[in-house]
């Protein structure tokens, strides 16, 4: 998990979030149904989305429509509302030694998967989950073996694949749509150009999408980046970026076509855009700018919905994390 302390530069963002703090009491609200929205139309939306205080949330995603589901690293719950009304309500009540950090919303079953952790007096135990996204149900934990920080995942037709960003591998969960079935855990070694971690001690990958060409993308908190991985080998390649500012960390993907948003990948306040190109010899990326809000405060993932890019707002280095005020923020997309 990243941690960052906020510099005095980022001083007049106190006054609003001061607002979203107090507001944050009367955060709990009842889940109403999800909005119709069609893609790619803005539609009239909160400037930010209040959770609820404590829960430090990492994952993030959306679907169907404007529903949106939180994971939290404090106890291991996920939270889901509508981001186009800006209501939240438990999905998964929190579990002792359970944090969660990466969330992806499968639209073919109606599930949620999620990535991370169980501690317990043995030690901690990386976790792969799939939630019902309507009842919370549990319907697979599955355990991996030697994981140490399983951080993002992104699914396939067929897989779940799981970044740990202190092991240089990916894991692998195949799945099956129609009987719901997973298999045990596989691992494919990140080679080629990847800069390695042997020392196993600081963040490498940590966002994981997909590429139009079902290629993979990750970032790289470490040593910053974009980085091409071959799924069938592990073979790696740098995405080459141009046209603006150095990718110099990131946290969470998410991608929109040929368009590619780094959470964190240029600044902590802010949110990379990126747009990708094929080329002969495999894909390169322009900068095309960045968004940021007065609201962000240490983003750690994306999502899209209603038209709009929504952050969801870690806090690392907050004042007491336990109690603090969280919430999403609303960004315009590309």
């Amino acid at each position: 998990m990243d941690t960052h302390t906020p510099s005095p530069t980022h001083a007049p963002r106190l006054s609003r979030r001061a607002l979203l703090t107090t507001a944050a009491a009367s955060t709990l609200v009842a889940l109403t149904a999800p909005s119709a929205v069609s893609a790619g139309r803005r539609s009239p939306a909160p400037e930010t989305v209040l959770l609820p205080d404590g829960i430090r949330p990492e994952g993030m995603t959306s679907g169907p429509g404007s529903t949106y589901y939180v994971g939290s690293l404090a106890d291991g719950r996920i939270v889901t509302g509508d981001l186009l009304v800006g209501t939240v309500a438990t999905l998964l009540p929190g579990a002792p030694g359970r944090a969660l950090r990466g969330l992806f919303h499968d639209d073919h079953c109606g599930v949620v998967w999620a990535v991370g952790g169980v501690t317990t007096p043995a030690g901690t135990e990386g976790h792969v989950w799939c939630v019902d996204a309507t009842t919370g149900a549990v319907h697979h934990d599955v355990v991996v073996p030697g994981a140490v920080f399983l951080n993002d995942l992104v699914l396939t037709d067929d897989a779940v694949w799981v970044t740990d960003s202190r092991v240089d591998r990916l894991t692998v969960i195949a799945h099956d749509h129609a009987t719901m079935s997973v298999s045990e855990p596989a691992f494919v070694p990140l080679t080629g150009a990847w800069p390695g971690n042997p020392t196993g001690n600081a963040n490498n990958a940590n966002g994981i999408r997909l590429l139009p060409d079902g290629d993979i993308v990750l970032n790289n908190s470490r040593v910053g980046g974009l980085w091409q991985v071959d799924p069938a080998t592990g073979v790696t390649s740098e995405i080459l970026v141009s046209g603006g500012r150095v990718i110099t960390g990131g946290d969470g993907l998410e991608t929109d076509g040929a368009v590619l948003y780094n959470v964190r990948g240029s600044g902590q306040y802010e949110v990379s855009v990126l747009r990708l190109s094929p080329t002969a010899t495999g894909w390169v990326a322009k900068w095309t700018g960045a968004r940021t809000d007065e609201t962000l405060d240490i983003p750690s993932t994306a999502t899209l919905a209603g038209g709009w890019l929504w952050a969801v707002n870690a806090r690392f280095g907050v004042t007491s994390p336990n109690t603090a005020s969280y919430w999403i923020t609303r960004l315009p997309a590309v």
